[in-house]
């Protein structure tokens, strides 16, 4: 006759076992996806909230005063080689008149992740035409900032969207 084996008892010391295990389970889980989620945290709009309120009556009048000015703005992305692109911006007052001797600042800005933004060094190539280019952009949607700015004072500013293939 062959001889049933019993099971083994269910022991205080096994439940504790069993316990303690699945607790290190659940706390080692959420010690991997927390320090997952803040490594890849791309951080905030802004530092302080206080200090970007109080700039806001200033950006209103300088909003205003770009307005007033009636700029005509042109920006054009141009895919160039591999990874790159080209962004030419073309500057007429509100004559329609080329302006000479701004100085352009360019950013492609990634809507979800700051570490992305890639700075665009803008120089005047023809008299209202300036030019830059970023070495190495992927494809996607991009924020293309420009600010335009004479004798250190802004006087330009547009924010939009673009999308590089």
């Amino acid at each position: 006759m062959s001889q049933m084996q019993l099971p083994r008892p269910l022991t205080g010391g096994r439940v504790f076992l069993m316990l303690v295990a699945f607790f290190a389970v659940v706390i080692g889980v959420n010690l991997v996806m927390m320090r997952l989620a803040i490594q890849t945290l791309p951080g905030t709009e802004v530092d302080s909230a206080y200090s970007a309120s109080l700039a806001y009556a200033r950006e209103i009048a300088t909003a205003r005063d770009q307005s007033a000015r009636n700029w005509k703005v042109d920006a054009r992305v141009e895919r160039s080689g591999q990874s790159g692109a080209t962004l030419r911006v073309e500057a007429r007052d509100s004559d329609g008149r080329p302006m000479s001797g701004l100085t352009f600042q360019g950013r492609f800005e990634r809507p979800t992740d700051r570490r992305a933004d890639l700075p665009v060094e803008l120089s005047e190539v023809g008299i209202g035409i300036y030019r830059g280019s970023a070495a190495a952009i992927a494809p996607g949607q991009w924020d293309l900032v420009l600010k335009g700015a004479a004798a250190g004072q802004r006087l330009f500013l547009s924010k939009n969207r673009v999308l590089l293939n």
